[in-house]
Formats: structure tokens, C-alpha cells, sequence
């Protein structure tokens, strides 16, 4: 029985013994840091020694810190080593996230990080990955409570019980979770990168405040573009509870998005921007007829003449929360949709600038798609690949 449960449900080929129990102080030595005096400013002036604090510990390796100390700054501190291990111990995040990384590179650290540098026996890479799938259990297990600040009980981890596989076994895993990352971390640039192709298109095709053609434009547009209300551009209509309605096909949406299905429309042909009336006011998105939407939540109907795809584009240009009307929750009233101004161009460039942002709409959806498939990968795999 000792040994089933020492076995993982997911193994590599050729890998069959039971892992072996070890205490983590067994196969890794520890150690801390502090906080240079900051009164004294040559301890950071011209710094270039990378010194770790919890505001660093934000993804699972690090090759740099927002604060860089000079060599005498360092002078007091610990100079750890590339593939060492570091957690943050004391921090509000510990309510709910135990922040693990893997040094990158030689870094001191602050008061509120402790460092594990693993012995040859003890793989870095595995042993993040041991810490990721077990995030919840350790924070439960030694997380301090009664504090004023969350922090974790350090001694006590540092001679937890750890189930080892051989240093084989952890090195096949260990490359297994580094290819997995290095693939997130390939996502998040590509989506990133569109993101910010899209935010950058969006100050630059549509006229700046004070005037009234954009930078870029489609070539053969010149005319300038049009003071317009929005309420003459959008046929603003509002969502009603669906609670009476049985289920079925139709989608129904809220402030957050997708909710449940049902059996009727209100919009049954007409796509719309959907747009906060209570709470989330200020993140409009597209919706695809037919669909429901509940009662805090506006759907704007394009009239006549105006494309979907840039209304959608001016909705998000908008800052809403500067029209919210409330002293609590948030909330935003048809008629300050309707008198929102914006200008417009006809019909014809709207349709080319809508267009050409749907396309990158469309692959930065694709690219989250891929992003998360490989987390909820990742995630299934250290659940499975680890004791």
C-alpha cells in the first residue's frame, strides 16, 4: 500500500520504483536576506545586483528585479546561485497564492524571501514544479494564521517530508514542465504583442481630441469625420431578467459574459455591443444574435449605416467610469450612452476600420485559446506527474 501511494498516475516510460521519502533540509540548504539601509542612497546608486523582493516573485523564473543594489548594498547579503529556489514567506498574497520562483541568474533577496538552493540530488526545475501542484496544501499546512500579515512558517517547511523520484526521473519531468513554460510564456508574448498592436491602431485610427481626421487612415479616405451623438449611431435597448424562461439554445449574457442558456431572444438577428448598466460598466463586447442578456446589462443595436465592428472599437475607446453616475455601484444610464460624442466617418471607412479590427480581435482570442489549452495542460500534468 506504502509504495502505491508513492507512485504517480502518470509516468514516463522505464520509470517504476516507488519515489522515496526525504525531508526538504535532507536535500537542500536555506537561507534569507534583508533590506539594505535606504537612508543610505550609495547602497543602490549605480546598483547592478539584482535583489529579490515579493513584488518580483510574479512568474516562475526570474532573470531580473525592479530594484538593482550596488556592491555595497550587497556587501551584507547572500549571493545566491542561478537554479536556487525562491519563496516569498511573508506577503498578502499568501491569502490565497504561495509565490515560488527559480533564480535565472546570481540575486540577493529581502527579509520576506527564503531561498532553497537544491543538493546535486534534488532537481530545481522538479521541485518548482512540486511546489506549483501542491500550492494550496502547503499554504494550508504551514501558512501562519492570526497574523496581522500573512506570512508562512519557513522552519517548519524546510523539514516537510518530500516524495523523490530518482535524479533521472526528476530531470525528465523537470524538462517536461521547462518546455511547458517556455511554450506559456511564447503565448503570452504573441498575445501581448497583438494586444498592443491593437491599442496602439486604436490611438492612431481614430482623430485625438482637437481634431477631427485620424493619423492613419485606408488609402482614399480624406473627407474629415462627423460630429456625431452615439444614441444616433446605436439603438441602445436594455436586458431583462430571463428567470421565466425555459432552458434551450440561446445564449444569455451579463456584465461578465457568457451566464446560461434558454429557449428565447430578445435580439433574434441583430448583433450588438453589450455594455454595463450596474457593476462592470466599463468592458463592452460584441454579442452574437440570437442571444438573451440580463437586466444590468444594455445591448446597443447599430442603426442603419454604421458598421458593428467599429461601433464596437468606439465603445471600447470610451471611458465609461467617467460617466458613471452612482455613489456605490457602479451604473451608466441609456441617456448617458446616447449623449456620449464621438466623431465618425462614413459608412464605408467604418467598414474598413471595422474590419481590420475584428482581424486582430479574432487572434487575440485565438492566441488565449492556445494560452490556456497549454495551462490547463500544464495543470492536469502536475497533477498527475507528481506524488
Amino acid at each position: 500500500m506504502e509504495e502505491r501511494r508513492n507512485v504517480p498516475k502518470l509516468r514516463f516510460p522505464g520509470f517504476t520504483d516507488p519515489w522515496e521519502q526525504r525531508r526538504l533540509g535532507e536535500v537542500a540548504s536555506f537561507g534569507g536576506g534583508h533590506t539594505p539601509s535606504m537612508a543610505d542612497l550609495s547602497n543602490y546608486e549605480n546598483g547592478s545586483i539584482p535583489w529579490v523582493t515579493s513584488q518580483d516573485v510574479k512568474t516562475q523564473y526570474l532573470s531580473r528585479t525592479k530594484t538593482l543594489i550596488s556592491d555595497k548594498g550587497a556587501a551584507e547579503l547572500n549571493l545566491y546561485p542561478a537554479g536556487s529556489l525562491v519563496v516569498v514567506v511573508r506577503s498578502g498574497i499568501l491569502r490565497h497564492t504561495l509565490p515560488v520562483a527559480e533564480l535565472r541568474k546570481p540575486m540577493t533577496v529581502n527579509q520576506d524571501i527564503r531561498v532553497i538552493v537544491p543538493a546535486e540530488s534534488l532537481s530545481a526545475r522538479w521541485l518548482l514544479g512540486y511546489f506549483e501542484g501542491h500550492d494550496k496544501e502547503l499554504l494550508l499546512k504551514f501558512g501562519k494564521v492570526g497574523t496581522t500579515v500573512e506570512s508562512i512558517n519557513f522552519s517548519e517547511m524546510k523539514s516537510m517530508a518530500l516524495p523523490m523520484p530518482s535524479t533521472t526521473e526528476q530531470s525528465r519531468i523537470g524538462a517536461l514542465f521547462a518546455k511547458l513554460d517556455s511554450l506559456i510564456a511564447l503565448h503570452q508574448r504573441e498575445l501581448d504583442h497583438v494586444k498592443e498592436l491593437k491599442k496602439g491602431l486604436l490611438q492612431k485610427m481614430f482623430p485625438k481630441e482637437g481634431t477631427n481626421v485620424p493619423e492613419l487612415r485606408f488609402p482614399g479616405f480624406t473627407d474629415p469625420w462627423e460630429q456625431r451623438r452615439l444614441g444616433e449611431i446605436v439603438d441602445v435597448r436594455s436586458g431583462k431578467d430571463y428567470k421565466h424562461l425555459k432552458s434551450g439554445p440561446i445564449p444569455v449574457y451579463g456584465t461578465g459574459g457568457l451566464i446560461t442558456y434558454v429557449d428565447d431572444a430578445l435580439s433574434k438577428n441583430e448583433d450588438a455591443v453589450g455594455i454595463g448598466r450596474k457593476g462592470t460598466i466599463d468592458q463592452p463586447y460584441k454579442l452574437y444574435a440570437p442571444f438573451w442578456t440580463v437586466d444590468t446589462l444594455f445591448y446597443a443595436v447599430p442603426k442603419a449605416g454604421s458598421d458593428i465592428e467599429f461601433v464596437l472599437c468606439c465603445f471600447q475607446r470610451i471611458n465609461w467610469k467617467a460617466k458613471d453616475e452612482s455613489t456605490g455601484l457602479p451604473s451608466l444610464s441609456k441617456r448617458a450612452i446616447d449623449d456620449t460624442q464621438l466623431l465618425a466617418p462614413r459608412s464605408g471607412e467604418q467598414s474598413r476600420i471595422g474590419a481590420l479590427f475584428a482581424k486582430l480581435d479574432s487572434l487575440i482570442a485565438l492566441h488565449q485559446r492556445e494560452l490556456d489549452h497549454v495551462k490547463e495542460l500544464k495543470k492536469g500534468l502536475l497533477q498527475q506527474m507528481f506524488v
